[in-house]
C-alpha cells in the first residue's frame, strides 16, 4: 500500500469522483484512477462502486476511509 494510492483513494472519497480529485490533486483522471485500481488490485478489494458519473464507497471502502 503507496502513500499515493491512499491519498488517491481518500480523495475521491471526499469529493465524489475520479475527476474532482484530480483537479483538487492537480493530476490526471486516468492517473488517480490507476492508483486506486492498483490498490483495489493489490488487495483484492473493490473500494468503489462505479455508477456513470458517479461513485460511493463499498463496505470495505467505507472501512479504509475512516482508517484514512
Amino acid at each position: 500500500m503507496r502513500y499515493s494510492q491512499i491519498r488517491a483513494f481518500h480523495y475521491v472519497a471526499i469529493k465524489g469522483g475520479f475527476s474532482r480529485a484530480a483537479t483538487a490533486l492537480s493530476l490526471t483522471q486516468p492517473a488517480i484512477s490507476e492508483q486506486v485500481r492498483k490498490l483495489e488490485q493489490d488487495h483484492d478489494v473493490l473500494l468503489f462502486r462505479r455508477e456513470r458519473k458517479r461513485v460511493t464507497l463499498t463496505g470495505e471502502g467505507e472501512r479504509l476511509f475512516l482508517l484514512t
